[in-house]
């Protein structure tokens, strides 16, 4: 083809606008480039930045320069397409090289950039790069050689570094940007910091890497940085990229790695507007990974195929006899043009797209590229695709029986319309994905033998849900969470009744499904038959909270708090939609759990405050619980509401190295208490804490002395913070110190009042919460009108006006008063059916509507009722006894809406 610099030129300014602007923008290169003098433009476009300070502004300026030139040569037919990839991958390298030195000298000056590495991967390691691209580094970092300032750990440096070298190249400022940086190829991405030590990255590739991880490093090259070290690198791992022998897993990895290209292609199968030139059928990723499966398979013993280029590896292979000479040639053909499209359509606007356009755009590429029209560019693609797809056909066609069966997208596809799934060919390739070597879970033979073996009977569980494709999205989540699989598969296998718990878990309790995918090893707890017994007493859940010598240790006390806890509630909440215990014992029991969290942590707390504090002779911290937890009815979305107090004088001060005031030093450890309880360890956070019933509420201390407190309740509480005390129960603190408070609160419960100022107040309270707090939904037990908010305002009013049933289990109240004759006997019925449907709907109707038909049967069941329909009956009368009541001590109708 002749030089045609003045034709290419005018085809760039009348059909790519990116390309017309740098023409204006760079009249000095126009003039060179329209003179045919295109290696004097390149060299002064690598110059463009070489007066400029910022190391940023000087790579755009260069980016820029370079994008015109190689787009008019090429246009030209001056430089082929090997020397436009090799320029573009030579200035990646540059560019990063560049920041890296950057980025280390902004925190340390006058070093060299030791100890930094960045590693080129796909096209840009393979010098590649195309006119658009993303570059897909690896930044790795040696802990050892690492330039960074005395205070900076070795791993923050790092991260810091990449950050600042990923702002530099990819930030779009008004002089653009030099490359967008993706950073998803590094081990891990979805965990792992942007940077990755060399120990680190050596440790996942000799254990833990996938099949695709393979295939990328052949291509990778050290490109930036300390480029030594990077080679050393990769010189280490080359067995694990090119394997001398490979076993039937690998095999079958590579082969699942190719077939699972055109299982996720979208888009038009054939050359049309949207077809896509990279990823779809026929397209540039297939003659890739045409070459790259075949080096994988046989580079481990021929090291002249480790090549990184896609040509240099087709001819290599061809040269050592595993690939015809006319597939070499044809698909490097094929390449070399779907390649140059691919120029094409990103000089047009200098966007990473890869997508045929339609209407006048696809006519403006062909133009561009010479032709004669669009019709002309799709007869010629539609030749270059018919040449790729029917060698990668070839590639990936086996007789393997397996590819028929369940575990292939097509028979997943089928099964799910036979079970009358919604989007069946949408679940079925979200399935095919979760056996790509994504989840560590499901990489190995046995573990993917053991999944298709239970594939079928999971289908057809969720079939039944409500909602299948979410209770799959839960599934998935655990599958990605948890490290091995194989013994979960068969034990869910050959226990039919643990298979349909976990079924029930992911379909019905959207609380439990979220722990659970964090905390996969949940399910271990189900697995012996106590696992559906109540726990026992809160003084035997806190000793297995202490769990043995770990008063060293405070977080790992802290860890161990949470995972019993965790263990504890996850069992509860599964005995709950099994129906296993009555809903009121389940709190019971979760209020136990809390109560045992609430001790051990606060003596961990103590413990560790006093190492630096000590101690204050004659002192000890006390805690109150209120509300559900001092009721002993909490559910499994319950805050913890409590008031710190303590005994003794708040003049004395501690012993320790750094003595404090009493005030100070309670308050402090009160603080420590609750950072115990809420603050997430490793092990995730464990409840909120709700100290806003203290005296004062958020505007007083968050712990008072007992002499304190007493004066306040005497002489300044409202009226409502005496009806949080009828629940109150003192959790910890030594016995003389629950005497003391057990006694106070009798006496000011037990105190005369004016029994309208009282209503008054009540009443007054009532109506306020009713106008700022609405219902959540139809089952809102707790705040619908004649829910328990009404029923506790109602007993709360008779236990101060009457001084009957003064005790914190609403139930033993309840009965008192009813034998009183203050309130009906089947209030306390209303009570219980009430705080069930409560406890219930925090797990299996979180949004507090009706749910569908299988939750619904679910929750009946929990309730101790036949189905859904009876359970709104029973609700609704539940209400109507609570405002029948309330009508008589209030002489005040409730109006319920029913």
């Amino acid at each position: 083809m002749d030089a045609d610099w003045n034709g290419a030129i005018t085809r760039a300014r009348a059909h790519a606008p990116f390309l017309a602007r740098a023409l204006e923008l760079r009249q000095d290169l126009a003039e060179l480039l329209a003179a045919g003098e295109g290696e004097a433009a390149l060299v002064l476009a690598k110059r463009s930045g070489g007066q400029v300070q910022s190391k940023a502004i000087a790579l755009r300026r260069e980016r820029l320069g370079l994008a015109l030139v190689l787009a008019i040569g090429d246009l030209a037919g001056v430089f082929p397409l090997a020397r436009v990839m090799e320029e573009l991958s030579e200035f990646a390298d540059r560019a990063l090289d560049q920041a890296i030195a950057a980025a280390i000298s902004k925190r340390v000056s006058d070093v060299d950039p030791a100890g930094m590495i960045g590693l080129a991967l796909g096209k840009h390691g393979a010098g590649e790069l195309n006119y658009s691209s993303d570059i897909d580094p690896i930044l790795l970092y040696d802990p050892e050689t690492l330039p960074r300032r005395e205070r900076d750990e070795p791993g923050e440096a790092a991260q810091r570094y990449a950050r600042d070298i990923v702002e530099m190249l990819s930030q779009n400022t008004p002089e653009g940007y030099v490359f967008r940086v993706d950073l998803r190829l590094r081990p891990a991405s979805e965990v792992s910091p942007l940077a990755i030590s060399l120990d680190a990255a050596m440790s996942h590739y000799e254990s833990s890497a996938l099949a695709w991880e393979r295939a990328a490093f052949i291509r990778a090259r050290a490109a930036s940085g300390d480029i030594e070290q990077g080679q050393r690198f990769l010189e280490t791992i080359a067995p694990f990229v090119w394997r001398r022998s490979l076993d039937f897993g690998a095999i079958e990895d590579i082969r699942r790695l190719t077939k699972r290209i055109r299982a996720n292609q979208s888009g038009p199968q054939d050359v049309a507007p949207g077809w896509n030139l990279k990823t779809g059928r026929g397209g540039i990723r297939e003659v890739e990974f045409f070459a790259q499966t075949h080096q994988l398979i046989h580079g481990g013993r021929a090291p002249a195929l480790r090549v990184r280029g896609t040509r240099a590896a087709l001819d290599a292979l061809a040269a050592a006899g595993h690939v015809s000479g006319d597939d070499a040639h044809a698909l490097g053909e094929a390449y070399d043009r779907l390649r140059t499209v691919e120029h094409r359509l990103q000089m047009v606007a200098d966007q990473q797209t890869h997508s045929l356009p339609g209407g006048d755009a696809l006519e403006n590429v062909a133009r561009l590229d010479g032709l004669s029209g669009a019709g002309a560019l799709l007869d010629e693609l539609r030749s270059v695709q018919a040449e790729v797809a029917t060698r990668f056909d070839a590639l990936i066609d086996d007789d393997d029986p397996k590819g028929q069966s369940a575990t292939q997208a097509g028979g997943i596809a089928a099964q799910c319309e036979a079970l009358g799934y919604a989007e069946p060919e949408r679940v079925a390739r979200r399935i095919e994905q979760w056996r790509d070597g994504r989840f560590r879970s499901l990489r190995s033979e046995a573990a993917l033998s053991a999944f298709d073996a239970m594939l079928p009977n999971l289908l057809e569980s969720f079939a039944d849900a409500d909602e299948p494709e979410q209770a799959l999205l839960r599934w998935e989540s655990v599958l990605g969470n948890v490290s091995s699989a194989i013994n979960l598969f068969r034990l869910l296998e050959a226990r039919p009744a643990l298979f349909d718990q976990l079924v029930h878990i992911l379909s019905l309790a959207p609380l439990l499904a979220d722990e659970l995918s964090r905390r996969p090893e949940l399910l271990d707890t189900l697995i012996d038959k106590s696992a559906f017994d109540l726990p026992g007493s809160a003084e035997n859940l806190a000793g297995k909270m202490r769990g043995g010598d770990l008063r060293n240790d405070y977080e790992a006390q802290l860890d161990r708090i949470r995972i019993v806890t965790g263990e504890t509630r996850f069992a509860l909440g599964v005995q709950l939609i099994e129906a296993a215990h009555d809903p009121l014992e389940i709190a019971g029991a979760l209020s136990r759990t809390a109560e045992a969290a609430l001790q051990v942590a606060s003596e961990a707390a103590e413990e560790e405050f006093a190492k630096q504090h000590g101690r204050i002779a004659g002192s000890e911290p006390v805690v109150l619980g209120l509300g559900r937890l001092g009721g002993g009815e909490l559910t499994h979305a319950s805050d913890l509401d409590i008031i710190h107090l303590f005994s003794g004088s708040h003049d004395e001060e501690s012993d320790g190295p750094r003595p404090l005031g009493a005030t100070l030093y309670f308050n402090r450890l009160a603080q420590r208490v609750g950072a115990a309880l809420s603050v997430p360890t490793a092990q995730g956070a464990l409840y909120e804490v709700d100290t806003r019933l203290r005296p004062q509420g958020a505007q007083g201390p968050l712990a008072v002395s007992f002499d304190s407190f007493e004066k306040y309740q005497r002489e300044d509480a409202w009226t409502w913070e005496h009806m949080a005390l009828t629940r109150a129960r003192v959790l910890v603190g030594s016995q003389q110190s629950r005497d003391r408070l057990e006694g106070f609160i009798a006496e000011i419960l037990g105190q005369d009042r004016d029994s309208s100022q009282l209503k008054a107040d009540v009443l007054k309270m009532r109506g306020e919460m009713a106008s700022h707090k609405a219902p959540g939904g139809t089952l809102d037990a707790k705040l619908r009108r004649g829910g328990l908010v009404d029923l506790e305002f109602l007993v709360h009013f008779l236990q101060l006006r009457d001084k009957v049933g003064l005790s914190n289990d609403l139930d033993a109240a309840l009965a008192a008063l009813a034998d009183a004759g203050l309130v009906d006997q089947d209030l306390a019925e209303a009570n219980r059916l009430l705080t069930r449907v409560l406890i219930s709907c925090r797990l299996l109707a979180p949004e507090l509507e009706i749910p569908s038909p299988a939750a619904g049967r679910v929750l009946a069941s929990a309730c101790k009722l036949e189905s859904a329909a009876q359970l709104v009956e029973e609700f609704d009368a539940a209400r109507q006894c609570v405002a029948r009541n309330w009508h008589r001590t209030f002489d005040e109708e409730l109006e319920t809406g029913t």
